[in-house]
């Protein structure tokens, strides 16, 4: 979890508390307000936005936006202004804040204009981003606090290494190993792993794969690099069992999938023949973050013309596959594309010539 203040020296009256998972964003959200109200906040910014000394008596009030016409922001707003009873301050969360419409982000936006220290107003939005107005309106006094593990696996391998940093239980580098794998995407489980686990073993426990292995469940989906990498590598089983993980857990469509496999292929493709030799300029051409792009440059150099083309043929022969042409399940349609495509990355391309020459007879 990562945060950031608008304006240095400011103590914040709004959080904004987004993620790309609900249950992160939940996550944060109840971090911050055990910030918030700790008994040993002494004053410390994080800690007390108000500046004040000493321990406070602080009053909760949770709100969640939903997609209804129920009035949210009239009570959001009159908790706010109004002095928390038999308490120093009041807490109003609103959860859900990408629930919000366009006049109820802006009603907000407007009647939050004022101050109203010492309360402090929690928003948390899941995989969206505050509407403008009511962004620019908070934007001064906020503070916001990002929960995303992020996109790449890179990333993804960062956060979760963070993760573990804290957990109550201390997992060895095989059982990290086996838990990043075994997650991927769904990373959302990681916390609630970590409770039973806690219960199971007490916090502290060190832990090996065969004490985690029997608490780790369902596998979650892949991220998409998952599956071009071990078509870039070559690793047919591999390709499948991530494609496999896509369709399943990950919730994917195939023709999504396709979508996925025809942009890797397809950069290639715009790559080759183009004269460019430096990865820095590919990223350019492709629109990339220059590690990706850096990639894709080595991958189609590696492939070459013959066999770009080919994947991108297998790609065009399954999207017709799939919309009837062979009476096959979606799943094995995409099994066997991915497994020829992985050949294709150790085997060499032959000529049509060379390809049907017969063989030779003793």
């Amino acid at each position: 979890m990562t945060a950031t203040t608008a304006r240095a020296g400011d103590s914040p009256a709004v959080f904004v508390v987004k993620g790309s998972e609900p249950a992160l964003v939940d996550r944060g959200v109840e971090l911050l307000l055990a910030e918030l109200t700790s008994p040993e906040a002494t004053g410390a910014e994080a800690q007390d936005p108000t500046g004040a000394r000493g321990n406070l008596a602080v009053a909760i009030e949770d709100h969640r936006a939903s997609n209804s016409d129920e009035d949210v922001i009239g009570p959001v707003t009159d908790a706010l202004y109004t002095p928390a009873f038999l308490a120093d301050r009041r807490i109003v969360v609103l959860r859900d804040a990408e629930n919000l419409d366009a006049s109820q982000a802006a009603e907000l936006a407007s009647r939050i204009s004022e101050p109203f220290a010492p309360n402090v107003l929690v928003l948390a939005i899941a995989a969206k981003a505050l509407p403008a107005g009511l962004a620019k309106a908070v934007k001064s006094r906020s503070r916001e606090i990002d929960t995303s593990p992020g996109s790449s696996g890179k990333a993804r391998t960062q956060w979760l290494s963070e993760q573990l940093q804290t957990a109550p239980v201390h997992l060895d580098p095989a059982a990290r190993h086996l838990l990043e794998g075994h997650l991927g995407e769904d990373v959302s489980r990681l916390h609630a792993l970590f409770e039973i686990l806690t219960a199971a073993y007490g916090e502290g426990a060190r832990l090996t794969p065969i004490e985690l292995e029997p608490f780790l469940g369902d596998e979650g989906g892949a991220p998409p690099w998952e599956l071009t990498e071990a078509l870039d590598n070559g690793e047919v089983a591999k390709a499948v069992k991530a494609a496999r993980r896509l369709l399943g857990p990950g919730g994917r469509h195939p023709f999504q999938l396709l979508a996925t496999l025809h942009k890797h292929y397809a950069s290639m493709l715009r790559l080759d023949g183009s004269g460019i030799t430096d990865p820095a300029e590919a990223a350019s051409v492709l629109g990339m973050p220059p590690y990706p792009a850096r990639k894709v440059f080595t991958q189609g150099s590696r492939l070459g013309i013959a066999r770009i083309a080919r994947a991108v043929s297998l790609v065009a022969d399954a999207d017709h596959d799939l919309r009837g042409v062979l009476a096959w399940p979606d799943e094995l349609v995409i099994e066997v594309l991915v497994a020829r495509l992985a050949q294709l990355s150790h085997t060499r391309m032959h000529s049509p010539a060379v390809a049907r020459r017969p063989a030779r007879t003793p």
